[in-house]
């Protein structure tokens, strides 16, 4: 029973990890394609696309470990979150392949270059609400009989997943808009400047939403939070130290600042996340041991991926080395 408890721990590590990941990585390339049909002219959208054409092949690397992981390992949460979510899921696969299309086929077009750059933000928009609304589906919790999803299919669309979608639309161009002022010159990043504080405040708003509405629906989120006053309450408030670092450094126009700021923003607040929820990856009913494989295809599987995951850091690493200067017109100088 102690290494199969040690094993479940190290698996929701690294999927907690992966999914992190990907929020980060993909995040702020998926914010190029929200942040599209507001950009001042299409010498700018060219300049934006060229900013993350290096990298972001790589950060779509993290959501497939992530979902391979959570399948292998995690079995219960695919046969509940996919009846349960699979609209939402769907919506998300299909905004990322119209997405992934859009963007290789911009590069190549000349009269329909028009058409691409909207498919381009149509895609990334509603994958990024997708995620969001699955993130509020799940702070939400699932209506289960034994262990199988009981809802409706449309159950996981209410007013709360909305916001959260919505929220993470607008959380996804704050990564979008900070990465451009650390990676573009001129024009391009004054507007990013001015476009940031805004972003951060539909952000915030979003946070204090949710802040709000899940020690309603949940009692042991409102007992970790409230009963007693302890250490998990840095959390939020490093979320708010980072938003105000965010703000500062668009004043004082810094340009590496501001992205930086924003991930830790994404990160304490996902921290702050697991921590209201754990132990329950399958809300409100399983925690991670009911939902977890058995030891040995757990043991099995975490040899793989202790292989793969050093050679993916390492993959990252070396490309965001590589294309850590300005990018102007025509590429990376």
């Amino acid at each position: 029973m102690e290494q199969h408890f040690d094993l479940t721990i190290i698996w929701a590590g690294i999927i907690g990890f992966g999914l992190m990941m990907y929020v980060l990585m993909d995040g702020f390339d998926l914010g190029q394609g929200i942040l599209f049909p507001f950009a001042p002219n299409e010498k700018a959208r060219d300049t934006m696309m060229n900013s993350v054409a290096p990298v972001w092949d790589g950060n779509e690397t993290w959501l497939v470990l992530g979902g391979a992981g959570l399948l292998a390992a995690f079995p219960l949460v695919y046969s509940i979150f996919l009846p349960a979510l699979y609209i939402g899921v769907f919506l998300m696969l299909a905004g990322l392949i119209f997405r992934g299309v859009a963007f290789e086929f911009r590069f190549k077009a000349k009269t329909s270059k028009h058409l691409w750059s909207w498919s381009f933000a149509v895609g990334s928009t509603v994958a990024a609400f997708a995620q969001g609304a699955v993130v509020g589906a799940y702070i939400q919790g699932f209506e289960t009989e034994g262990y199988v999803y009981s809802g409706g299919a449309l159950d996981w669309l209410t007013p709360f997943t909305v916001i959260t979608g919505l929220g993470l639309v607008a959380g996804y161009a704050l990564l979008g808009s900070t990465w451009l002022i650390m990676k573009t010159e001129g024009e391009l990043q004054d507007w990013a400047y001015k476009i940031t504080p805004r972003l951060l405040a539909g952000l915030l708003i979003v946070f204090a939403i949710v802040s709000f509405y899940t020690p309603f629906v949940d009692e042991r989120v409102k007992l970790r939070w409230f009963d007693n006053i302890s250490l998990i309450w840095l959390l939020p408030a490093l979320t708010l130290y980072c938003s105000f670092i965010v703000i500062r450094a668009v004043k004082k126009k810094q340009d590496g600042t501001p992205f930086v700021a924003t991930m830790g923003i994404f990160l304490f607040s996902y921290l702050g996340l697991l921590v209201s929820k754990w132990p329950y990856i399958v809300p409100p009913n399983f925690t991670i041991y009911d939902a977890a494989s058995s030891y040995n295809s757990q043991l099995f599987l975490l040899l793989g991926f202790l292989f793969v995951i050093p050679i993916v850091l390492a993959y990252t690493s070396w490309t965001y080395w590589v294309f850590r200067g300005k990018v102007k017109e025509g590429g990376y100088h």
